[in-house]
């Protein structure tokens, strides 16, 4: 009599049905399957910078998420498992409850990420249950690039040159039409996302909401309703409005859509409408996510180092937490950071270009520790990616590819190019006018 196989499936950045090898490749190998999402009790602890991992805007996107893909799971006779704790732990527990001998998973790269993934190896290994990773984030794939990892190009312009020539974009895997999986319990989150609640500005450049569902609503508007895809390299600069950028970076984060599936679409689109530049730059934002991806893979290490300019006091004789706070709660006194950083603090999100700024002012100006800087961005930013949050901001600092010192960003001249009129900074102005541009 055979033994029946049975293997788990953890989500983790790749929450959706469609596109998702991990699923994909589990229900084609197993009997059963049991779907669950750890919530690991780091991403609600305090890191050694002052912040929680996790913010509000991003918890309530991370429960939303979840709602949508235990819902898409049940269609397909499935559901999902919210485990809580310490993920050595509860999914060592989850896999000797089920009699799991396998569990398929997203591949990680980040320092922090990997450490984890050895600890729930080692425990799963006790009970031989055997550990399978796969590659759910990118549009292209390690073993498709047309040189090893430890080759990979320090400068972005190489990289793409080389893989656009030669790397066939895989094709987008099929969600399954059902999952067999033994009696599941009723859905259930754990109090911190259950009483989670955060409720963007008005002003908020778009209200996001987590999910696969919500995802494709997005891509379908952008690209075809609006068709704001053909003009996406003239506006993608812009910081007021819905679809001055695609705004797929939330959903990418965690996963609710693949960045295989945009392309999917810009490529449907191009068919139907024409290819222009603005359609290619797209793609190439695309890669610039997955060659972070890589520099991590290859040496996360060096995107957590300090700067190579001692940073430890803020200008002006100000103390260091003072600086902070300042820059944080957008009271720096620079009408364009403020109403950069009270935009996301008051949503959870913030234009590429206003990114842009406030870490340059952040590391040049005010002359912190960028590492705080990048902490307080994975608290609060609703599409907080760790290659490229991190890649940026190490960047900038001048300890990341290509390093350069004093990657500087003139905030005047930026705010007169890309706020010429200063209605973003009347926009988000404070409520005693600190950030109007006089």
């Amino acid at each position: 009599m055979s033994v029946k196989r049975i293997a788990l499936v953890w989500f983790k950045t790749n929450l959706r049905l469609c596109d998702n090898e991990c699923l994909y490749k589990a229900v084609a190998e197993n009997d059963e399957v049991i779907p669950f999402y750890c919530l690991d009790e780091q991403l609600l602890q305090t890191t050694p910078f002052g912040f929680k991992k996790a913010g509000i805007f991003r918890l309530k996107f991370l429960k939303e998420s979840l709602q949508q893909l235990d819902n898409d799971l049940r269609v397909v006779g499935s559901g999902l498992l919210v485990l809580k704790g310490k993920s050595e732990v509860e999914i060592a527990h989850l896999a000797k409850a089920y009699s799991a001998q396998s569990i398929y998973a997203e591949k990680e790269v980040a320092p922090e990420e990997l450490h984890l993934t050895t600890k729930v190896k080692d425990e799963l290994l006790k009970l031989n249950c055997f550990f399978f990773d796969f590659e759910c984030r990118n549009l292209l794939h390690t073993a498709d690039l047309p040189f090893a990892v430890a080759a990979l190009p320090e400068i972005f312009t190489s990289f793409r040159k080389q893989v656009e020539s030669k790397v066939a974009i895989r094709s987008v895997l099929p969600q399954p039409l059902s999952i067999t999986t033994p009696p599941l319990p009723d859905f259930s989150m754990p109090d911190e996302l259950v009483l989670t609640y955060a409720e963007a500005d008005p002003r908020a450049a778009i209200q996001f909401k987590g999910g696969a569902k919500a995802a494709n609503q997005r891509l379908q508007r952008y690209i075809y309703e609006t068709q704001a895809l053909s003009t996406y390299k003239e506006t993608r600069n812009g910081m007021i409005g819905a679809n001055y950028s695609s705004k797929f970076s939330a959903w990418l984060a965690l996963g609710c859509i693949s960045a295989r599936e945009i392309y999917a679409e810009v490529k449907a689109y191009e068919s139907q409408f024409g290819a222009n530049e603005s359609t290619y730059w797209m793609i190439f934002e695309l890669l610039w996510r997955d060659y972070f991806w890589f520099c991590m893979q290859k040496n996360g290490a060096r995107y957590f180092l300090r700067s190579p300019v001692l940073q430890t006091r803020a200008a002006n004789s100000m103390t260091f937490d003072t600086a902070l706070g300042k820059w944080i709660n957008g009271q720096t006194g620079v009408p364009f950071v403020d109403a950069n950083m009270t935009e996301l603090k008051l949503t959870g999100f913030m234009s590429n270009r206003g990114r842009q700024n406030v870490a340059s002012y952040f590391c040049n100006d005010l002359k912190l520790d960028w590492r705080y800087g990048a902490a307080y961005f994975e608290h609060q930013l609703i599409d907080y990616d760790v290659c490229s949050n991190w890649g940026n901001w190490a960047y900038l600092a001048g300890v990341g590819n290509d390093p350069r010192a004093n990657r500087y960003f003139n905030i005047d001249k930026q705010a007169a190019v890309y706020d010429a009129d200063g209605s973003y900074r009347q926009l988000w102005k404070m409520p005693d006018g600190n950030t109007l541009a006089e």
